[in-house]
């Protein structure tokens, strides 16, 4: 396969759901919490999704908030929209603030939806200058 999720090891029986597309026309595939997160007021707070994504080496899975969580409860993600890049093989984990108090996100809610894309590089593109990835947020290197 070229591209999809995984349930990561250990929540194989945690009741995780592959994420699906919801109707024929819908971009993006629904990101679900593996746990039940307190989300505080104006503070980032991480939520498990027991998977992880592979995908060709040209593409990327972009990460969005839900609108319904974002309209309704002011729940955005902290970084705006996530990239999972074709080399990160590890648990996407959605970092999330409140801006309308603190919320409770339960396991099983639909939290994020996640889009394949494809993506263009310049003419001249290295690929590979730097090291492996190793790690999650901020793996690639300083900011």
């Amino acid at each position: 396969m070229d591209r999809g999720f995984e349930i990561l090891k250990g929540y194989e029986n945690s009741g995780i759901i592959l994420p699906t597309r919801k109707t024929a026309l819908s971009a993006g595939y629904d990101l679900q919490a593996a746990e039940n997160v307190l989300v505080s007021n104006k503070k980032i707070s991480l939520v498990p999704t027991g998977l992880k994504a592979f995908m060709l080496s040209d593409e990327v899975l972009m990460i969005y908030i839900r609108s319904g969580l974002a309209v309704k409860y002011g729940v955005t993600l902290a970084n705006g929209v996530g990239v999972i890049d074709a080399d990160y093989q590890d648990h996407i984990i959605l970092p999330v603030v409140s801006f309308f108090g603190e919320f409770e996100i339960k396991k099983g809610m639909r939290i994020a939806q996640g889009i394949f894309q494809k993506y263009l590089t310049v003419d001249g593109d290295k690929i590979g200058i730097g090291a492996a990835r190793a790690g999650r947020f901020g793996s690639t290197g300083e900011f």
